[in-house]
């Protein structure tokens, strides 16, 4: 047995481990737990499946190279049976990359303008539609956890938790983490602003931040003597009161020095939870960081400041172009990309952190 075929042995046994895990009731008295094996085995299920099919195809070949010695009929089916022992034996090299602990996740995306003013707003709000449009294509759900507006209906920043439909999804490639994660970054426009008299095209930015979302509270402990929370009044575009009352909230996490704002909400509690959830899976990310470190694990970093220089991808409007950088992908349909059609767009993204890795495991 080669050795990447080799290496799904343990995975097959561990797969037959957890289903008898989750086949006891008592396992599922903690929820979290349940969950992580539930996630777990999802997973290995498509190692499995990919791992059989393959074993078929290479038995079905070898028979019928050993019966083409003896009878010249089978070597006419021998090609097709070999091809296709070759695409089951690819596809089980690709499941057994492994995979993000995090793809089955839901996650919480923040879109935040940078430089441009009025212009990066506006922009930052057209990859929000971008984003909803795409979650509802994929018939994920969707809810806008906090929003600033800009005065020519933009965004200056927004949060939005997108989650899977009915639970964790049978193949964790099919989470939102999964398709989400590659979209943390600089986002470039270059379009003639609405602000432009003279039909220039101008360039600028805004900046995606993906962060998977923590199960339940208690799979990030965080002691209450590490927060400070101050409350203050909500406050709209160009920085009026809209309400009279102290109602927002405002969370750091001294440890950290990670710091959550919420005012969306009309009472002080909901923006409190609101910004401890935000806070619960930027620790959750952090934490994931730092044990990837630990492993000398390489993680895809996601740029945190809006810089057009960090760029990731540009949205071109007078060529109707979109390029991302990283991949090399290109089209001409930017207008159907901001319209929630970015299936091909991410899945370059995967078809390419799929490829350094199969390289990684063959060097």
């Amino acid at each position: 047995m080669s050795e990447p075929f080799a290496a799904a042995m343990p995975l097959l046994a561990e797969h037959a481990e957890i289903e008898r895990a989750l086949a006891d009731p008592s396992v599922h008295a903690d929820g979290g737990r349940a969950r992580a094996l539930g996630r777990r085995y999802a997973e290995l299920r498509q190692v499995v499946a990919a791992y059989r099919a393959w074993e078929q195809a290479n038995g079905d070949a070898e028979a019928a190279a050993e019966l083409a010695e003896d009878d010249a009929s089978f070597a006419v089916e021998l090609p097709e049976l070999q091809a296709a022992a070759d695409e089951a034996a690819e596809r089980l090299r690709r499941v057994l990359i492994p995979r993000d602990p995090d793809d089955g996740r839901d996650v919480i995306l923040e879109i935040k303008a940078g430089e441009g003013g009025e212009e990066s707003a506006l922009f930052a709000g057209d990859l929000l539609r971008m984003y909803l449009r795409y979650a509802e294509r994929r018939g994920w759900r969707t809810e806008i956890i906090e929003a600033t507006e800009s005065d020519l209906g933009g965004y200056k920043d927004v949060q939005v938790a997108v989650k899977s439909r009915g639970g964790a999804p049978t193949d964790p490639a099919d989470g939102v983490w999964a398709n989400l994660k590659y979209e943390g970054g600089v986002h470039r426009v270059q379009r003639v602003p609405v602000t432009e008299s003279q039909g220039r095209i101008h360039t600028s930015a805004a900046g995606v931040l993906v962060l998977p979302e923590a199960d339940d509270v208690g799979e990030v402990e965080i002691d209450a003597n590490d927060l400070r929370i101050d409350v203050y009044r909500s406050s709209g575009p160009g920085g009026q009161s809209v309400n009279t009352t102290d109602s927002a909230v405002r969370i750091t996490h001294l440890p950290t020095g990670i710091v959550v704002s919420m005012q969306n909400e009309k009472s002080q509690l909901q923006n409190k939870e609101q910004a401890m959830r935000v806070l619960r899976a930027r620790l959750l990310a952090a934490r994931a960081e730092q044990e990837a470190e630990a492993a000398s694990a390489q993680r895809r970093s996601q740029v945190r400041t809006v810089d057009r220089s960090e760029r990731i991808r540009t949205y071109n409007f007078p060529e109707n172009r979109i390029a991302d950088h990283r991949t090399g992908y290109k089209a001409y349909n930017l207008d159907a990309v901001l319209d929630g059609d970015l299936d091909p767009v991410v899945r370059s993204a995967i078809e390419a952190d799929e490829a350094a890795q199969l390289a990684v495991r063959e060097e």
